[in-house]
């Protein structure tokens, strides 16, 4: 499955810092980076349920926001992409 994530951790204190250097880790692990907060992901289910779990593990759900997008293969064919970074080629082999 192709799932955007994005993520608003709110950093007014030193944990909450670290709560958003623990989330966005934990996001390079499973995805690509596409913007600061925001990685797309390309994800089976079993993954899926783990990183959701380590995320959600990570937050602190009165202070921050995370959003899951679950996009399918032909809308995320249909993405426009403008700027550096080019989108992830989900047609090419992929190495983490």
């Amino acid at each position: 499955m192709f799932v955007l994530v994005v993520y608003d951790v709110s950093t007014k204190d030193k944990e909450g810092a670290r709560r958003l250097r623990r989330v966005a880790k934990t996001c390079e692990d499973y995805g690509i980076r596409v913007q600061n907060s925001v990685f797309e992901c390309l994800i089976n289910l079993t993954h899926w349920t783990e990183f959701k779990n380590l995320l959600l593990s990570e937050v602190n759900l009165e202070e921050d926001s995370l959003r899951f997008y679950f996009l399918d293969e032909d809308n995320h064919r249909r993405t426009e992409h403008h700027g550096c970074k080019e989108p992830l080629d989900t047609s090419d082999t992929l190495l983490f």
